[in-house]
């Protein structure tokens, strides 16, 4: 079984890497972002709650979060590995998630974080925040603030993973299949 994390900023492109990746490696894609969205859409208590930070460009508390990520994992008990997109976020769901995967014989594989310029991905959020209907791509001053908090609460995950010598840094600018290309090379040596 083959777990992996995929990290970046809001805008990186993990969403789109994702769907590469998913398909070559057969894994189960388990993306907050949708996990959030399926439940504010259905209006779910957790899906409520999600909402409130979410709309003020805020993490989610880790508790809700751990809570959403934890019933996808049980919902696919046949599957041959997992790739989480846009978790864990914290030092805490990072401990949560090994805690949570250990107690079902597993672990963390690699974490693969796709890097780009501030600048760059601020454009990226913005373009596409003219197509995707989410607020919180929509507003300059809400996307900074997302990646204040990313620096703050997500870059320390770099060094938490660096110690299990399991991160891997990957240039997250070019052609999609550049960097496809770029993540299987890391993939295929696991």
């Amino acid at each position: 079984m083959i777990n992996i994390v995929l990290f970046g900023k809001p805008g990186a492109g993990k969403g789109t890497q994702a769907e590469f990746l998913k398909e070559k490696y057969n894994l189960t894609h388990l993306s907050t972002g949708d996990i959030f969205r399926y439940n504010i859409k259905n209006e779910t208590e957790l899906g409520q709650l999600a909402k409130t930070f979410m709309d003020k460009g805020d993490l989610v508390p880790d508790s809700v979060t751990i809570q959403m990520l934890q019933s996808e994992v049980e919902k696919n008990p046949n599957s041959a590995g997992f790739l989480f997109d846009g978790f864990p976020r914290t030092i805490a769901q990072a401990q949560a998630l090994d805690a949570f995967l250990e107690s079902k014989g597993q672990s963390i594989t690699a974490t693969v974080a796709l890097e780009a310029d501030d600048e760059i991905l601020v454009q990226r959020l913005l373009e596409r925040g003219k197509t995707s209907g989410r607020p919180d791509d929509q507003d300059e001053e809400k996307i900074r603030n997302r990646y204040q908090e990313y620096n703050e609460k997500t870059a320390p995950l770099i060094a938490f993973y660096q110690a299990q010598d399991k991160y891997h840094a990957v240039d997250g600018i070019g052609a999609i299949e550049e960097i496809t290309a770029r993540l299987s090379l890391i993939i295929d040596k696991l």
